[in-house]
């Protein structure tokens, strides 16, 4: 086996540095799938005023697809665990293809709720591989540089892609931007046909069913700080407009939006050039970070300049840490790295709503400030439990054999 020089062979072609287009592909893939989720947040009006329904209505197109992905991730990956890995990467393309076309030309608010669906099972089809196929195109002392690569998407889709597609939403029209979306998806097909190896899918009788695999040493410690982490940071993000119009900066969204997309860029790149070496520290600095952060927001009062400080402290923190979460369950689960990482990804959607709700009980009951408090109080049991499972789940040295 050893002589074959097919794409299929598990070894990165290249021992000792990184196929930066390759992974480069796959953060554009990244980055279709976090536009194609939140793009319909900055194109609501127009939305909502074609289709015929109401504001909160439309505003489901986010919640579908969310759904999609929290219900689909597990049994897709489930499903193709045996399967090629680049077809299954070109499937879930194909599916943001075929949702956002629908989407840009439906009259239609059933069929249009049926396409975000259909993206969300594409996004977690794609979310369920992503790490581990950035792992095993890198060498091993590299893997966490890979991650960081592809993860990359995610701050940059958050920066630039989505105010960038709600600006061409305002000049060209909403059904032009999803559309805009599908060239890009066809475009990064081309992108991963042309440069992306395939790795073979997992035989049968190496498959780990799903609640072993989450039993495995350490990955339970991780996937409680994901969930934890997730609803905490999900409870202001979703609101902080809310927060913002309390402070007096109702006219300033889109300026700390982009502070805070710019700032984590800045985050994700420091997690990038450390992690392979320091993920334990980065984890316990970032998730202290993002705790800090919220509570500078917290009494900042009347104070812009505080305000955007705290914003920028809050973007480098959060930047990186979903590249060192998913990094960690990738390394402790490693013998059923594609199964953890749908089980991860099926949580992350879960704790993403239940944030939002609980954060919708918190404005209600006591205004935006107890929405910083709240990410701080949660931030405590992030970081002891990132300071104390140090045996597997955030070791000081990881094994990469």
């Amino acid at each position: 086996m050893s002589e074959t020089t097919t794409q299929a062979a598990p070894e990165p072609p290249v021992a000792e540095r990184l196929p930066v287009f390759g992974l480069l592909a796959l953060a554009t893939a990244v980055f279709i799938t976090v536009v194609t989720e939140s793009l319909p947040a900055g194109l609501l009006p127009g939305m909502r005023a074609d289709l015929g329904v109401s504001a909160s209505a439309m505003g489901q197109a986010v919640t579908v697809y969310a759904i999609g992905t929290a219900l689909t991730a597990i049994p897709l990956s489930t499903l193709t665990a045996g399967w090629g890995r680049k077809p299954v990467l070109l499937l879930a393309m194909g599916g943001f293809i075929a949702a956002n076309t629908v989407t840009a030309i439906s009259t239609d608010y059933a069929l249009t709720m049926g396409a975000r669906f259909v993206a969300g099972t594409a996004a977690g089809l794609s979310w369920a591989i992503m790490v581990g196929y950035a792992r095993r195109l890198a060498p091993p002392a590299l893997q966490g540089k890979a991650i960081a690569i592809v993860m990359a998407g995610i701050p940059l889709a958050l920066a630039l892609g989505v105010p960038v597609g709600t600006f061409l939403g305002d000049v060209l029209g909403w059904r032009e931007a999803f559309g805009v979306m599908s060239a890009l998806a066809v475009l990064g097909v081309v992108w991963i046909l042309a440069v992306v190896p395939d790795f073979p899918g997992q035989r049968a009788e190496h498959r780990i069913p799903v609640l072993r695999a989450v039993a495995i040493p350490g990955v339970p410690a991780i996937l409680a700080v994901i969930v934890v982490y997730v609803i905490a940071f999900n409870q202001l993000y979703t609101y902080i407009a809310a927060y913002l119009e309390h402070a007096g900066m109702g006219d300033d969204i889109d300026t700390a939006l982009l502070v805070f997309g710019l700032a984590s860029i800045l985050g994700i790149w420091i997690v990038g050039a450390h992690i392979d070496r320091r993920l334990r520290l980065l984890t316990i600095a970032t998730t202290a970070l993002v705790a800090l952060a919220a509570a500078g927001l917290a009494v900042a009062g009347d104070s812009p300049t505080l305000v955007y400080v705290a914003i920028a402290l809050w973007g480098i923190g959060h930047g990186g840490i979903p590249t060192l979460l998913q990094t960690a369950a990738g390394l402790a689960g490693a013998k059923a790295a594609d199964t953890v990482q749908a089980v991860v990804v099926t949580l992350w959607n879960v704790a993403t709503a239940a944030g939002g709700a609980i954060g919708g009980l918190l404005l209600v009951w006591g205004g935006p400030i107890p929405l910083a408090w709240s990410v701080v109080l949660l931030g405590i049991p992030v970081v002891l439990i990132a300071a104390v499972a140090r045996r597997h789940a955030f070791p000081v040295v990881y094994r990469t054999d």
